[in-house]
């Protein structure tokens, strides 16, 4: 890579569009903050402006950051109509941020709707994109689609395994714009001082004794899968296990997002063990996944972080197929016996004693640094013609 330390002030805009989101990029942040070569900028939209969600946009600001730009998107509705008119809406809201930001840069983070449209955006405003965590696939989430487009919109890429980036430099893109930088979110665990089990029930209220297991589950959103008949088979699964404690963190703002967190809201007030949470936030949900005796769901963060914790993972249907995979996770069908196997296996001592050997495919020294010593020499001036790298001789 050429340098570009000559310059100074590069105006690097940060997006994010979820509480998750944030707590992976929250490093890199402030890492940019810090640092007087960068003019870090922050654009926010999705879950971060819905009350139902939280408001998570104040965590932000409480933690010091300046929000530049806010981007409401999102409308009372989890359907398919109402994710495309939140696209729509996003598409203006983000090409308006954008021509007041004037960015050099924009970073970006993952596979949701909210980010395809501010990677388009930015597309449309000739703005190079820094995309981090692509080339990964989930095959039972349009999520898949959306993070292979928001790549051939992206300039620089940094992908969380080599077989990831390896996958990336065959869809077409420069081996010099993609680079091996392990996942951010691993990284984030070596580094936050996490809760002991004392403090965590202090500052929640809720009981994580060591029969406990984290639950969260997304709908798959590919394949017209019912996400009532899948909730029914998870349910009935749990119901098995009558004295594990059980804390859910509620989905994400996807189709039938909404009714996954009704089903579980009754669930919980039928079950005296069971509670569940619009989201903990990153160290609490950490905390309370290392306190855990296993993950249950389809949640990324069964297969990227849990294993840095020697956690056992069981993960549910089709929405992480695809993924690399650690050997601490099981696999299951959307199916009652199936997952009560899976639970049962996971919980064991034997199994939980293999856990703890076994090495996460995520884990990478320094990814936080890495990334902002790439994004700090690469030279900006022509990087947003690309060309197709072809395979082919």
């Amino acid at each position: 890579m050429n340098s570009q330390r000559d310059r100074s002030d590069l105006k690097v805009t940060v997006f994010t569009g979820s509480r998750a989101e944030y707590g992976l990029l929250k490093p890199l942040m402030s890492a940019l903050e810090d640092d007087p070569f960068f003019n870090l900028q922050i654009l926010i939209s999705g879950t971060h402006l819905s009350p139902e969600y939280g408001f998570t946009c104040n965590e932000i600001e409480d933690d010091g950051f300046k929000v530049d730009e806010k981007v409401e998107i999102l409308l009372s509705a989890d359907s398919s109509i109402g994710v495309c008119k939140s696209m729509g809406l996003g598409l203006i809201g983000f090409g308006e941020a954008f021509a007041r930001l004037k960015p050099d840069l924009l970073v970006i983070l993952g596979d949701r709707f909210e980010t395809f449209g501010a990677a388009t955006a930015a597309l449309i405003h000739q703005i190079p994109i820094a995309h981090i965590h692509g080339g990964e696939i989930t095959k039972g989430a349009m999520d898949n689609q959306f993070r292979n487009s928001i790549t051939k919109m992206s300039h620089l890429h940094f992908t969380s395994t080599e077989s990831y980036r390896q996958r990336i430099i065959q869809m077409g893109e420069s081996p010099e714009t993609v680079f091996y930088v392990g996942a951010l979110g691993v990284e984030n665990i070596k580094n936050l001082d996490l809760l002991s089990r004392e403090s965590f029930e202090k500052d929640t209220g809720i009981s994580i004794h060591e029969k406990t297991l984290l639950l969260t589950y997304h709908p798959e959103t590919l394949g017209h899968i019912c996400a009532l008949s899948q909730l029914k088979n998870l349910f009935g699964a749990l119901d098995q296990f009558p004295k594990m404690n059980l804390i859910f963190t509620k989905s994400n703002a996807d189709e039938q997002g909404r009714l996954i967190n009704e089903q579980v809201d009754r669930f919980c007030d039928l079950r005296k063990n069971a509670v569940a949470v619009t989201s903990l936030g990153q160290i609490k949900y950490l905390s309370a996944l290392n306190h855990c005796l296993a993950v249950v769901g389809n949640s990324s963060s069964g297969i990227i972080e849990a294993p840095s914790l020697k956690v056992p993972t069981v993960n549910i249907g089709t929405r992480q197929d695809g993924r690399v995979k650690a050997a601490s996770i099981i696999d299951c069908d959307a199916v009652q016996d199936d997952i009560v196997r899976a639970i049962s296996k996971a919980i064991s001592p034997k199994f939980s004693k293999y856990v703890g050997t076994v090495m996460n495919p995520y884990e990478k020294e320094g990814t936080v640094k890495i990334i902002k010593q790439i994004l700090g020499s690469v030279r900006l001036d022509n990087i947003i013609r690309k060309q197709f790298h072809d395979l082919i001789n």
